[in-house]
């Protein structure tokens, strides 16, 4: 690397943080660990109407649930700071001006509605209105009018705005680490806007002089902003600047269908594409990874495969394992569908993981919202026997209710397996049971194993019923298991309750 890496993450905070824009925070992230550089959160809130209360708040919240934290940012290690845009008015003011003054951009005066009506006048033509260098020259702006009008019409209070000069016939051959050589051509380009009528700059000028002014060395963001990759090169040339390398990223495609991944998506199939809960301005709540129960090491996983591959079969990954094997080289250039089954596939590897002591703790609370008080190590026991089932935290009470509740139904599928004969049979085992003094897991195995073979019972004759009469049902860990842990009292209570019931 010929400088030192200093990437960024720059979201607008305009509502919730997107998965994909965590996708693009992540790999800036692990781009900056591997190399020893510095990752940076910048705030693009130029856009004043579309800023919303709290969004930046999330977005700080969000990377830390991740365990993706920033660097440098508001209120952290402030090297370059501001790093909110919205604090940086007057830098942009400068570098607008340089522009003017070296013939790269100039005031454009046109009004909103007269550009309306020569966009009509174009699409009714069955053409597309752009302004650019086929048509400045006939404009309402500082390049067809003299410098002293220009200054009056300012000095009157006139709205403006400050475009760009775009280049005429120039062939722009770029590089993107990701998707390699490409080539622009200068005509088919807009002047865009860069600095706005209400005195705020556009993304375009504002992003390109804090990505010098902070020192970026690479810009890694997505594929939307691949279209305004000519402008910023050509903003880099205007100022005298070295450009900073580009990558940029594929998108995260929706489940079924065609087109970038949405809120909508999630909505129709019941999966979040927000990193953590978001409440809306009206009220109703858009669901989070975080409040369905996923892990933060799951999701940073299942996002750090969704266009990049390691190049083997591996698929779990510790964040420094991720951080050492990534290489912008191997990010793929089409977009990457998004799998929600996958996604939970993920957090069930990771759940498994979990110590069990942990997630006791989370499952007491559950058990004590129903009235019931087990001890801790009892409970710890327990989801040890059954964790390895579940994907969140949530589905603990389904899959180990019986040990906490006797059964109050019986499962007519496994009802099969009850025989006339049964009731006997489980009435001679609660006499064996009674007689047991180790209720341990290995001594009733043993126990009950030998009085079936003394009697010369068919072991399922006796195991699955005794099942059933447990559980309700012929799910759970080993039979043992769970008599040890309810106890040799509510064993043989159960065993008589499904034979009476039965």
């Amino acid at each position: 690397m010929s400088k030192p890496v200093r990437v960024r993450f720059a979201p607008s905070p305009t509502g919730p943080l997107h998965i994909g824009g965590v996708r693009t925070a992540l790999f800036n992230y692990l781009f900056a660990k591997k190399h020893g550089g510095t990752f940076y959160l910048r705030i693009e809130d130029t856009d004043q109407n579309r800023y919303v209360p709290g969004a930046e708040e999330y977005i700080v919240e969000a990377l830390n649930w991740c365990g993706i934290p920033f660097d440098e940012g508001v209120g952290k290690n402030e090297k370059f700071g501001p790093y909110r845009q919205s604090e940086r008015k007057e830098i942009y003011v400068t570098y607008a001006q340089q522009l003017i003054d070296s013939g790269w951009a100039y005031y454009a005066f046109d009004t909103a509605e007269a550009l309306d009506e020569l966009r009509k006048t174009e699409e009714a033509a069955g053409k597309t209105f752009i302004y650019n260098h086929a048509n400045r020259g006939t404009l309402d702006n500082s390049l067809n009018i003299s410098a002293e009008e220009t200054a009056k019409r300012i000095e009157a209070g006139e709205d403006y705005v400050i475009r760009f000069k775009t280049p005429v016939d120039e062939t722009l051959h770029l590089h993107d680490i990701i998707r390699g050589d490409i080539k622009f051509e200068s005509n088919l380009l807009d002047d865009k806007v860069l600095f706005k009528s209400d005195g705020m700059p556009t993304y375009h000028l504002a992003n390109i002089v804090d990505d010098h002014l902070m020192e970026t060395s690479h810009v890694i963001r997505g594929e939307e902003w691949l279209p305004s990759m000519p402008l910023h090169e050509l903003l880099y040339k205007a100022f005298g600047w070295e450009a900073p390398k580009f990558a940029h990223l594929p998108l995260i495609l929706k489940p079924v269908g065609n087109g970038k991944l949405s809120k909508r998506d999630g909505d129709k199939l019941g999966f979040p594409v927000f990193p953590l809960e978001w409440t809306n301005p009206d009220g109703t709540k858009s669901s989070g990874y975080r409040e369905k129960g996923f892990l933060p090491e799951a999701v940073v996983n299942f996002l750090a495969l969704l266009g990049w591959n390691p190049g083997t079969d591996q698929e779990l990954f510790t964040l420094d394992e991720l951080v050492l094997l990534f290489d912008l080289e191997r990010v793929h250039k089409a977009g990457a569908k998004f799998d929600p089954e996958k996604n939970k596939w993920f957090n069930h590897q990771y759940f498994g993981r979990q110590d069990n002591a942990t997630l006791a703790t989370q499952l007491s609370h559950v058990l004590l919202e129903k009235g019931i008080n087990w001890p801790i190590e009892d409970v710890t026991h327990v989801v040890g026997l059954v964790k390895e089932r579940a994907t969140f935290v949530s589905e603990l009470w389904d899959l180990s209710d019986y040990f906490f509740v006797a059964p109050t139904a019986y499962d007519e599928k496994a009802l099969k397996n009850w025989k006339p004969e049964t009731n006997e049979i489980l009435k001679e085992l609660t006499i064996v049971l009674e007689n047991t003094l180790d209720f341990s897991p290995a001594n009733t195995e043993v126990v009950i194993k030998a009085w079936i073979e003394e009697k010369g019972i068919g072991m399922g004759k006796v195991m699955q019923p005794l099942r059933i009469s447990l559980v309700g049902s012929l799910k759970g860990p080993h039979l043992f298991d769970i008599m040890a842990l309810i106890g040799k009292e509510e064993t043989i209570s159960r065993i008589n309750k499904a034979a009476e019931t039965l």
